[in-house]
């Protein structure tokens, strides 16, 4: 399960990421059923990728895979090719969306647009990484503005 409490954790650390590399982005958190828990919309982030961003944390929660990979196994002659029509629509092959695991078990996902697929994906690996380092208590709870 992804709480919004952790949801809020892993947007926290992958803004961070997105501020570092100075790209804002769309970051958004769904739970094991692929449901979105949360979105944050950074500053001067695109619109258009709003709906990106819900998309490949969908996309790889429901296939249980980073959408990289996915795409690099949709192209022509790959064995998913076509997969991005599938579910009315709602399939990103971009690069930024990751699983969240807890226990080796996928509990949700991370998908992340804004910039170039390497930022993209740059950011949602630190937002992945806060989450599984929560779970073992590595690093100090991230607060959000609103948190008590």
């Amino acid at each position: 399960m992804v709480a919004l409490s952790d949801a809020r954790r892993v947007i926290a650390a992958a803004e961070k990421k997105a501020a570092e590399i100075g790209q804002p982005m769309n970051i958004a958190v769904a739970d094991e059923g692929g449901n979105l828990v949360a979105h944050v919309r950074m500053d001067g982030a695109w619109i258009g990728s709003i709906d990106i961003s819900i998309k490949k944390a969908y996309t790889s929660r429901a296939f249980d895979i980073a959408t990289k990979d996915l795409a690099a196994h949709s192209q022509s002659g790959g064995q998913f090719f076509g997969i991005h029509v599938s579910n009315n629509g709602k399939i990103m092959i971009f690069a930024g969306g990751i699983p969240l695991k807890r226990d080796g078990k996928v509990v949700g996902a991370i998908g992340v647009s804004g910039g170039s697929g390497d930022q993209d994906q740059a950011v949602a690996e630190a937002g992945r990484r806060r989450s599984e380092m929560a779970r073992h208590s590595v690093l100090p709870e991230v607060r959000c503005w609103n948190e008590p």
